[in-house]
């Protein structure tokens, strides 16, 4: 049997999701909430900091959520390759962060291992995609012989796994998400319901007091502000189930929750990964609110755990 099974003009003749009503009908509502809101925020922009934050982060999805829709509603493999692409520039902002972008061996063996996975995703080939982490850390351990060199090697190596697990291993299952029914419905279903979640907790932050729940590393975050975000985010994922292959309870619900209380651990996560490394941002994404890997970072957590509890409830 080979290792991978070569169907590439089938997959090829698969349906484009802009050929789906219910597609078109998406991205037109979540277009127009977007530019909507932008065009309320944009009239009080100069009215205080909390509007100038607002409209940062809304302007840089008036362009980001249209290119975003456009390529996955592309044939196949597009949208996968669009995926493989957001991990590598997520993996190249994290060795930014790291400060270790200039040890470019580790680096390519990041990136070669993000190809990986999504070579797998696109084969079904699941038990590849699992082993892949130990294939780079077994890659890795080899460069310190490579370079008849052993400072700092123990750092490096770790922060090359860490790098390939959290923005390659975990954020490519949206890779694996796209081969369930309706697939790009429920990728697109998920970044919408994790965006929407960090921005709600950021505004309503600002005006719910209470009970800050860690200070330490992010002191904006109350109890409050994430009990009202994670409602919202049900309501929209409510609101949203048409997305999904069943309209019923099970399959809205279980999402919101997973984009809710998954999207905050993997914010909390990498916030104390960037104030640990010393830094905040590392270039704008595009022209709003910080970086590439601020808007990437709740999908971490998310993608793998709704992957596995669909795979149970499918």
């Amino acid at each position: 049997m080979d290792l991978f099974d070569f169907n590439f003009p089938l997959r090829m003749s698969m349906p484009t999701a802009w050929e789906s009503h219910i597609y078109r009908q998406t991205v037109l509502i979540v277009l127009s909430i977007i530019f909507v809101s932008g065009a309320i925020i944009f009239s009080f922009r100069k009215k205080n900091y909390y509007f100038v934050q607002s409209w940062a982060s809304i302007k840089s999805w008036l362009i980001a959520a249209p290119l975003m829709f456009i390529v996955m509603g592309l044939p196949h493999p597009w949208p996968l390759v669009f995926l493989t692409a957001l991990a590598i520039l997520g993996a190249k902002v994290f060795f930014q962060i790291m400060g270790m972008f200039h040890r470019s061996y580790f680096v390519m063996i990041c990136y070669a291992g993000i190809i990986g996975l999504g070579i797998c995703a696109w084969y079904d080939r699941l038990d590849i995609y699992n082993s892949m982490p130990m294939i780079v850390l077994g890659i890795s351990c080899l460069v310190p012989l490579a370079r008849n060199s052993y400072k700092r090697m123990i750092q490096y190596i770790s922060l090359t796994l860490l790098a390939f697990i959290f923005l390659g291993w975990s954020f490519m299952h949206l890779g694996l998400i796209l081969k369930f029914p309706n697939g790009v419905f429920q990728v697109m279903y998920l970044i919408i319901l994790t965006e929407f979640c960090d921005n709600t907790n950021l505004a309503v932050s600002r005006y719910i007091g209470g009970w800050r729940m860690f200070p330490g590393i992010n002191p904006r975050r109350t109890v409050g502000s994430t009990a009202v975000s994670a409602l919202l985010t049900l309501f929209l994922a409510g609101s949203m189930r048409f997305l999904l292959p069943d309209g019923s309870e099970k399959y809205w619900l279980t999402s919101g929750l997973v984009a809710a209380l998954g999207g905050f651990v993997g914010d909390y996560v990498m916030i104390a990964v960037r104030r640990d490394a010393g830094m905040k941002t590392v270039g704008p994404f595009i022209i709003g609110r910080g970086d590439f890997l601020h808007r990437m970072d709740r999908l971490i957590f998310v993608a793998p755990i709704y992957y596995y509890v669909m795979t149970v409830i499918l």
